[in-house]
């Protein structure tokens, strides 16, 4: 069973920056896919960020060129770095695994990222 603990989540003004992270229990090395997904008040979950097969990486629309995705394999650690973050993105962010291709898939708790003036 493969435990994700995200951490990094707060209150932010406007236009500013968050970092989040997400440690895995277990080697990421060779995972299909990481990534973090959000999910505000009424909306569906969607996909924000993932990286999959280890180097393709892709972004939702509404965050490219804000957000950057990466990995550490040594550490077991998948990144968000968040800049000009706005109202839109106030959310709970959740980092996913996907073992293989129709594999099983985990989730982190969540972590709070609100972003309010």
């Amino acid at each position: 069973q493969v435990q994700l603990v995200e951490s990094g989540g707060g209150l932010v003004q406007p236009g500013g920056s968050l970092r989040l992270s997400c440690v895995a229990s277990g080697s990421i090395f060779g995972v299909y896919s990481m990534g973090w997904y959000r999910q505000a008040p009424g909306k569906q979950r969607e996909l924000v960020a993932n990286i999959v097969g280890g180097t393709s990486m892709n972004y939702h629309s509404s965050v490219k060129g804000r957000f950057t995705i990466s990995k550490d394999n040594a550490k077991n650690t998948i990144y968000l770095q968040m800049d000009s973050l706005n109202s839109e993105d106030t959310a709970v962010y959740y980092c996913s695994q996907l073992e293989s291709v129709g594999g099983e898939r985990y989730w982190g708790q969540g972590t709070q990222v609100t972003v309010s003036s």
